[in-house]
């Protein structure tokens, strides 16, 4: 029942009015409106008013007896919903039309931080729901398997979506590419020397705004951003490392590791950089180990 109560009362009911309309239906028969406070818990003091308003509403009905007493009759759970629809959804096509008019041009360009994991994937739900043309996600499993229908719609609707997914998935949406070079590892960069588990999301929808946070030690940290040089580099981490990824597919994962471990300038951006330095270490590449110094062969080339 409290379950119900609560979901009547984001649908725009007051919690004395969804308790009185719940214990109405539960009845099966018409209530005055002192049966309705010992069942409700409604307070005597405020049943009526309460009941009021239902009728008002035309949520319940009033039913008059012979000696003018009154009950009350709920109006049936499927047409309440049916009628909670149609004046939802008349608001929000009216809405539609009326808050574009109203909104001044910001004088810069919108951007706030996201303090806890429930606000960075509520907003990032956000950007997926509201994508019209294109989306690019960077993105792991636990973040994924919330975020998936709402991709999947997406897609329906016709949304190019490009996604880089931390390991496998058993349900592909969209254009979907697993990110397997360098294996993933959840252990980034060491912050601030403490070496935190640590998994980056990106979201960028219609490439007019951006969601970029992360999960470390179980906090979670983010911003959202309309700006568009932070749109325009979001976008581009995701269509890099999604490029990344079908280059080791092409030429192999074993070439692509000996080329990334043995070429200078690939090796002086990959030091120290994450699991890129995870892989460089295990492949025991020098500067990335116990030991820093240079291998060479005998001609001084270095290996």
């Amino acid at each position: 029942m409290q379950d119900v109560v609560e979901q009547l009362q984001r649908l725009g009911m007051s919690g004395y009015e969804a308790k009185a309309y719940v214990t109405l239906v539960g009845a099966g028969q018409p209530l005055n409106g002192y049966e309705v406070a010992k069942r409700s818990g409604v307070p005597r003091s405020m049943v009526y008013a309460t009941l009021g308003k239902l009728v008002a509403k035309s949520a319940a009905y009033e039913l008059r007896g012979a000696d003018d007493a009154v009950d009350y009759l709920p109006l049936p759970p499927r047409s309440l919903l049916e009628r909670m629809r149609r004046e939802f959804d008349d608001s929000i096509e009216s809405l539609e039309v009326s808050l574009p008019v109203i909104v001044a041009s910001p004088r810069a360009h919108l951007i706030h931080s996201l303090k806890d994991a429930e606000a960075l994937l509520a907003r990032a739900e956000d950007v997926v729901a509201e994508a019209h043309t294109d989306l690019f996600l960077s993105i792991w499993p636990a973040e994924m398997e919330r975020l998936s229908p709402l991709v999947g719609r997406a897609v329906e609707r016709g949304v190019e979506t490009s996604v880089l997914h931390f390991g496998p998935v058993q349900k592909p949406v969209g254009n979907l590419y697993e990110h397997r070079f360098p294996a993933p590892c959840a252990t980034t960069e060491a912050q601030g020397g403490q070496g935190l588990d640590h998994r980056l999301l990106v979201v960028v929808g219609d490439r007019r705004e951006a969601l970029v946070g992360g999960f470390a030690g179980g906090t979670a940290w983010g911003v959202y951003t309309e700006d568009p040089a932070v749109v325009a580099m979001a976008v581009q981490y995701v269509r890099q490392d999604i490029a990344l990824q079908i280059i080791a597919d092409r030429i192999g994962h074993e070439s692509m590791g000996e080329l990334c471990a043995r070429d200078p300038e690939l090796r002086r951006f990959l030091t120290d950089h994450g699991c890129a330095t995870a892989l460089l270490r295990a492949a025991g590449i020098p500067g990335h180990g116990p030991d820093p110094a240079p291998t060479t062969a005998p001609d001084g080339r270095l290996l």
